[in-house]
């Protein structure tokens, strides 16, 4: 007997009977014996919907109001749920964030989980009751109000709830069957991984794979829960309940780095088309001007990736590139041409037309060559490298996005990532 954390994501439980189907998976793992908490996101574009009412009901809302509308896409997928379980000879219950608790700090709309008690859940699930519970929120105790966790956030929850529960495994069940080495769209050979490291997964979550939030890996290596990747499009009658002897049969297990045998020198590629490039030009180069450009950046929560400084010959100015998501370049100028006063003088050029492209690998640290072998095929195709940023496990370049695909395609075979 296991116990086992499910979670199911918006195209899971698009409609009724996708949630019948997901009840199916459920009911395979009681039917087995284990102890079963699911997580449930809303059905695929409620949330969509419910912000959309929002920002038509007032542009400059109360962000408590805003988790107490956008909240109610994940009870309607609970509550459906658990009645479909109960109607399958499941008893089962629905569970929203505030009734567990699961507690959050007051930032609402992207809340982070501050503690779980899983006591009165464990205590359901030992009697033989699955536990249906509302992703992407908690309550914020000090005003008992309902916040969110930010898109994506049910994954989170799921782990959290892993974490409460002491769970044997967080299964995610999503719209593919795993993790692969590049995204299969734009690769055919793309390759799904048996295991991957937290710290790859992480990297690759970071850098443009949709399979896994940031945050809920994060939290899964912090407290060493094993999460699975696995397709709630399987017929649920074709998957084997959870034993944990043969989790290794299906999807992706991400993991300790300790639990992979075979470590390839690169496992996966990673590619992101929603990177801006901003380029400051002649600024005066003396002691804390880096602080003055992203200090303001950072006050207002826009995040920055890739630096690249450039030093004028005669040492009096510099130039400085670096990237933000394309959905924050308005306001990054803004921010800018606020801080001109203190910067002091510059030019500025932007463009949203970059891709960013990343190689992953935890085989990495112990082999030398990596990167030349990247700028080096990157090159024979004729395309220019714009930045480079790299950590211990990966390295990322800026490219002109026209080609990104091309890009992707190149390093997957010269990587030797191309499926047999």
């Amino acid at each position: 007997m296991a116990v086992v954390v499910m979670k199911f994501g918006g195209t899971s439980v698009a409609d009724v009977e996708r949630i019948r189907n997901v009840a199916r998976h459920v009911k395979r793992e009681t039917d087995a014996g284990n102890k079963v908490a699911v997580v449930v996101s809303a059905m695929a574009g409620t949330t969509n919907q419910l912000v959309a009412w929002v920002r038509e009901a007032s542009p400059l809302h109360d962000a408590r109001e805003y988790d107490a509308v956008v909240a109610t896409g994940e009870q309607i997928t609970a509550g459906l749920l658990a009645i479909v379980l109960q109607s399958m000879g499941v008893r089962a219950r629905s569970w929203q964030g505030w009734q567990v608790p699961i507690e959050t700090s007051e930032a609402h709309g992207s809340a982070r989980i501050a503690g779980v008690d899983g006591a009165m859940i464990r205590s359901r699930l030992d009697s033989g009751e699955v536990a249906v519970v509302t992703g992407f929120q908690g309550v914020e105790p000090k005003a008992n109000r309902i916040a969110t966790l930010g898109r994506g956030g049910s994954d989170t929850s799921a782990v959290a709830i892993a974490v409460a529960l002491a769970a044997d495994v967080c299964d995610i069940y999503t719209d593919v069957d795993g993790v692969y080495t590049t995204d299969p769209r734009i690769v055919q050979k793309a390759r799904r991984l048996p295991k991957i490291s937290y710290e790859e997964m992480l990297e690759m979550a970071s850098l443009g794979s949709k399979v896994l939030q940031t945050r809920s890996v994060e939290l899964a290596m912090v407290h060493r829960v094993r999460l699975r990747v696995l397709s709630s499009f399987v017929a649920p009658e074709q998957m084997a309940p959870v034993r944990l002897e043969n989790l290794e049969n299906i999807g992706t297990i991400v993991t300790d780095e300790d639990e992979i045998v075979e470590q390839q020198v690169v496992s996966g590629i990673a590619y992101a088309k929603d990177e801006a490039k901003v380029t400051i030009l002649n600024v005066e180069d003396k002691p804390g001007v880096a602080a003055r450009i992203f200090g303001p950046l950072a006050d207002a929560n826009i995040n920055v990736d890739m630096i690249v400084q450039n030093v004028a010959a005669d040492g009096k100015s510099t130039d400085m590139t670096f990237t933000v998501q394309s959905a924050e370049l308005a306001r990054t100028l803004d921010v800018l041409k606020a801080a001109e006063k203190d910067i002091g003088r510059f030019d500025v050029r932007s463009s949203a037309d970059v891709a960013k492209i990343s190689v992953i690998g935890i085989g990495m640290r112990s082999h030398a060559g990596v990167a030349s072998q990247m700028f080096a095929a990157l090159a024979d195709k004729g395309i220019n490298i714009l930045a480079i940023s790299t950590s211990e496990i990966k390295i990322s370049v800026l490219i002109d996005a026209a080609y990104a695909e091309l890009a992707v395609r190149t390093l997957h075979s010269v990587y030797d990532l191309d499926a047999a």
